[in-house]
C-alpha cells in the first residue's frame, strides 16, 4: 500500500502522518514513512536548497531538482520498501508537482507529466490524502509555525497569498480529476478529529 499526504502549506500533514504511523505501529502493519523533498540521502542535499530562501532558482530549476530528487526517492527507498511487502506513507509526492509548479508556477502539465512519468517508471500512490483546509488559514499556521524552527525551510510560506490559491485550486482540480486515488478530508479542527474523518473515508475505501 502506497499512500501519498498532499495539502496547501500548513494543513497539517505532518501531524496527520504522525498519527497514522503510531496507528500502524500499534496494528503491527509494518510501514515506511518518508517525505519529499528529502527522503533519500541526495533528497536531503537536495530540500536544503529546495526550501531555503536562500536559494533563487528559477521555476525550470525547480522542477527538474524535485524530479531528480523523486527518481532517487523512488528508485532507493520507496519501490524497495513496496517490494518488501510495506506500507509506505510519503508526505508528498507527484501531486505535489503538479499543484506547485504546474498550478502555482504555470509551467507546463505536459512536460511535468513526461517528466513525472520517466522519474517514477509510472509509479502512482494507490491512495492519496489531500487535507483540505483553506489556503488562508493554512498559510497563517505555516507561518506561525516556521517561527518556532531552528532552521528555515520558508521558501513556499513566503510566496504571495495569490500563489497557495492557485496550489489550493489545483490541489481540488486533481481531486476531481482522479476521484478513485484521491480521499479529500476536512483538515479543520483538532488534528485527532481530522484523523479520524481520514480513517472513516480509508475504511471506506477497504484500506482497512
Amino acid at each position: 500500500m502506497f499512500i501519498t499526504f498532499e495539502g496547501v502549506e500548513g494543513s497539517g500533514k505532518t501531524t496527520q502522518i504522525r498519527l497514522l504511523e503510531h496507528y500502524l505501529a500499534e496494528k503491527h502493519i509494518p510501514f515506511v514513512s518518508t517525505r519529499e523533498p528529502g527522503g533519500s540521502p541526495i533528497g536531503a542535499d537536495l530540500r536544503k536548497i529546495l526550501l531555503s530562501e536562500e536559494h533563487d532558482i528559477s521555476a525550470r530549476t525547480e522542477l527538474l531538482l524535485y524530479m531528480a530528487e523523486r527518481a532517487e526517492h523512488v528508485e532507493k527507498v520507496i519501490k524497495p520498501a513496496l517490494m518488501e511487502g510495506k506500507w509506505v506513507i510519503c508526505d508528498r509526492f507527484g501531486d505535489a508537482t503538479r499543484a506547485y509548479q504546474v498550478f502555482g508556477r504555470g509551467l507546463s502539465r505536459r512536460l511535468v507529466e513526461d517528466l513525472e512519468s520517466f522519474s517514477t517508471s509510472g509509479l502512482e500512490p494507490d491512495i492519496t490524502a489531500l487535507l483540505r483546509l483553506d489556503p488562508e488559514s493554512a498559510l497563517r499556521r505555516a507561518r506561525a509555525r516556521n517561527l518556532t524552527l531552528p532552521f528555515s525551510e520558508g521558501k513556499f510560506e513566503a510566496e504571495e497569498l495569490d500563489f497557495h490559491r492557485r496550489v489550493y485550486e489545483g490541489y481540488e482540480s486533481l481531486a476531481r480529476e482522479f476521484p478513485r486515488r484521491f480521499s479529500v478530508i476536512d483538515a479543520s479542527g483538532e488534528p485527532h478529529e481530522v484523523f479520524a474523518r481520514m480513517l472513516s473515508l480509508l475504511s471506506k475505501r477497504g484500506v482497512f
